[in-house]
């Protein structure tokens, strides 16, 4: 018997027709452009492959970007509507579909067929693959990734709902593609930002160090996830409200307890940089129907002294400020423009910095993952895939059955020893209580801490 996959039916699933029609990334897109995002759904009740094969023709019909391929015309990125189409792949496994939740966030899992970014982007490749897993109890992994340059999160989610609505026979909800990401920008973005780019251009030296780094990540760092209930956050919300001196939101009090709380484990005193993404649709005015990466981010400094209640202030503050005082959009086109596309490879995100232990915290919550439905079921899980290790990274996503939050967290090996340890357990749930029904991640993935 092996937990391992077995491949039984492959087929690239197609809109049926190709629009032909063009749309030329953005200078952001561009830069994403070697990335590829990966994701599980996990469903507690067998799939049938063909109505999720059709449902996807239909979902492309609505965003056939997903179906196309990339190009570069002079220099500029392009993706071509052409309905190359979508590979889907059915596999069976021995295992349980408990086992196969406890090796998502593993690396080799094998739950997902990730998308070749750097080949994709010179046309040789999907822009998006989906792999069907049936395990022996009947249950099913929905396992798919994308190419970062066609979308980001909001992106996916929307197809994902296009789909969900295709299979159900429902009304599909409505998609814009932009044909000309920068252009919409200019048009939508404030005269003036906080000026302030989301990218810089390494030294010599320390692109190589970078290099080393992504090169070393599989045997340097492993993936922790942690699983907080309801009352946990509850009580860190009234906490750190009360010192803040302002209502807190979820997302704010995890990343701040999370980011103290390994600081802590680590023994480390030295201000820091946090990173945080934000979907600038809505501070922009734009449809949440719009495909594309529409992703800014909030930098923010942490001292450790001040403690999480601070940070978690400060974050919220940032939020509700983000226009303002923290928008870098416009500042990260002059950039990227005054750099020049054919230099854009040279380029790296602020917030990947593993030599300044720079910390990255996305909230992937509320972007209605687990109201998604196939054949009326809904996912018992969803869950970040084992993408590339990069240290000092972070996805919070709601927990099992959309129970409290489940955390992501790549770390150093011996740091991520420390925190799975009696020590790290201990610190990070010290705002839970013995009488808390544990949360059902902890129950149901053996080594969720």
């Amino acid at each position: 018997m092996s937990i391992w996959p077995q491949l039984r039916r492959s087929r690239t699933v197609r809109a049926g027709h190709a629009t032909g029609r063009v749309l030329r990334c953005g200078l952001m897109d561009t830069m994403l452009a070697d990335l590829a995002v990966s994701v599980v759904l996990c469903f507690d009740r067998s799939l049938d492959e063909d109505r999720l094969a059709a449902g996807l023709a239909r979902a492309l019909e609505r965003v056939p970007v997903f179906a196309g391929r990339l190009r570069t015309v002079d220099g500029v990125l392009e993706a071509v509507c052409d309905d190359s189409g979508v590979p889907l792949d059915l596999y069976t496994v021995d295992g349980t579909l408990a086992e196969a939740m406890g090796r998502v966030a593993a690396a080799g899992a094998e739950l997902v067929d990730r998308v070749d970014a750097p080949g994709a982007r010179t046309g040789a490749g999907p822009l998006l693959t989906v792999r069907v897993t049936r395990t022996a109890d009947g249950g099913t992994v929905l396992g798919c990734s994308w190419h970062h340059a066609v979308g980001d999160l909001h992106s996916f989610m929307l197809l994902l709902r296009i789909w969900s609505a295709a299979v159900e026979g429902q009304p599909l909800p409505d998609a814009e593609l932009v044909s000309d990401q920068d252009r919409l920008l200019e048009e939508v973005l404030p005269a003036a930002d906080c000026g302030r780019p989301g990218f810089r251009v390494p030294s010599a030296a320390e692109a190589e160090l970078l290099a080393r780094e992504v090169a070393a990540a599989p045997r340097a760092n492993r993936t922790v996830q942690i699983a907080f209930t309801e009352a946990e956050v509850a009580r860190m919300r009234e906490e750190f409200g009360v010192v803040a001196g302002r209502r807190l939101s979820s997302g704010d009090v995890l990343c701040a307890h999370l980011l103290g709380t390994i600081r802590e484990l680590d023994g480390d005193s030295v201000e820091r940089m946090l990173t945080v993404p934000v979907n600038a649709r809505r501070w922009l005015g734009l449809p949440d129907a719009l495909i594309g990466n529409l992703l800014s981010e909030v930098h923010l400094p942490h001292r450790p002294e001040d403690g999480p209640a601070a940070l978690a202030g400060a974050l919220r503050r940032a939020v509700e400020t983000f226009p303002a005082e923290h928008l870098n959009l416009r500042a990260n086109l002059g950039f990227l423009a005054a750099l020049g596309r054919s230099r854009l490879r040279e380029c790296v995100p602020l917030g990947f910095d593993p030599q300044a232990r720079r910390f990255s915290f996305s909230n992937w919550s509320r972007f209605g993952a687990y109201r998604v439905s196939f054949h009326g079921h809904r996912p018992v899980f969803f869950s970040p895939a084992a993408n590339y290790p990069l240290p000092w990274v972070c996805w919070t996503v709601e927990g099992f059955r959309g129970e409290g939050h489940l955390s992501t967290v790549v770390l150093p090996a011996r740091l991520a020893a420390r925190v799975r340890g009696a020590e790290g357990r201990a610190a990070l749930h010290r705002y839970r209580r013995a009488a808390d029904e544990l949360p059902g991640s902890a129950a149901v993935l053996p080594k969720v801490v």
